[in-house]
């Protein structure tokens, strides 16, 4: 069944395209026959929509990349989070997720010849809206409405929790997003109030007396309603160890860019070590003074 709806999805024909195919049946019967696919996995994987594709891909993607690295633990929990690894005594889960393009000019999905205008602002909203989903996932919703995984005894409260985005489906065609106006990753401009590089000049002369990254807290979304992007910076995130910021969709074989970052909170209760998951490296934060922060980038492979 998967088989023959890839075979229809990404159109038949040969190398590189029969490569590319291969490598995505290959990653879904691995990921199925460990066992730790749920039972609807090959339904949705197959139902024809592209979120739901790419939600599940994202999972096999990401069992790929942790059973190289961790041995993956089955925690026979269907309501939990997708996957389950150990630091020595410790847990530490992680709940996968791959944004959908909603808002995101179609213009910059399909790739094209000649300049293109970055939306920045509407593909840093994908990473903020599926941070909070899946936080709360984590920790419930605001409102107490809606109970998560610490409260339903799922993940404990010296547990770790990471958020693994993939953000596979806001690429620019072939290549990958990454990153945001800030030359920073997006998880880094979600987490932070880290925004666009600034100049500040004199008037008079004309001289720059100034210059460096914006203060950005938040960002206006289509209604103009203010959405925080210094989620790390509230208490109320801290049992979110960190992020991993993925750009997987199976290109690799094809020698495709897939870069991997790590961005770490530094008010986290349970704090994940530097290295720990695949990436190229991490992000983490130095205190300055009494209520300041010094990003850091650490190359881990």
């Amino acid at each position: 069944m998967i088989e023959d709806f890839l075979l229809q999805r990404f159109c038949p024909g040969k190398a590189p395209r029969e490569t590319f195919r291969a490598e995505l049946i290959r990653l879904c019967n691995e990921f199925i026959a460990s066992g730790l696919a749920d039972s609807s996995f090959e339904t949705e994987l197959t139902n024809g929509e592209d979120g739901a594709l790419w939600s599940r891909m994202s999972e096999a993607l990401t069992y790929d990349l942790l059973r190289h690295s961790h041995e993956l633990v089955d925690p026979d929990m269907a309501a939990g989070p997708d996957f389950l690894v150990t630091n020595g005594d410790q847990r530490v889960w992680i709940e996968v997720i791959c944004p959908s393009p909603n808002d995101i000019p179609h213009e910059w999905l399909v790739f094209q010849e000649g300049a293109t205008n970055f939306p920045h602002e509407a593909i840093l909203l994908r990473w903020t809206a599926a941070i909070k989903e899946k936080a709360e996932k984590c920790i419930g919703s605001a409102c107490g409405k809606k109970k998560g995984y610490i409260e339903k005894g799922i993940v404990n409260t010296d547990d770790a929790y990471v958020i693994a985005v993939n953000g596979c489906q806001l690429r620019n065609g072939p290549f990958s997003a990454l990153y945001g106006i800030s030359q920073f990753p997006f998880a880094v401009e979600a987490l932070f109030p880290v925004g666009p590089i600034q100049v500040t000049m004199c008037k008079e002369t004309l001289e720059v007396v100034d210059e460096g990254h914006q203060f950005r807290p938040f960002i206006l979304n289509k209604n103009k309603a203010e959405v925080p992007a210094d989620t790390f910076l509230d208490p109320r995130y801290n049992a979110i160890s960190a992020v991993w910021a993925i750009d997987l969709n199976g290109a690799a074989v094809l020698d495709s860019e897939q870069p991997k970052v790590v961005v770490h909170n530094p008010n986290a209760n349970n704090p994940l070590p530097q290295g720990f998951l695949p990436a190229d490296s991490d992000f983490v934060t130095m205190p300055v003074g009494e209520d300041g922060y010094v990003l850091n980038r650490v190359v881990v492979n």
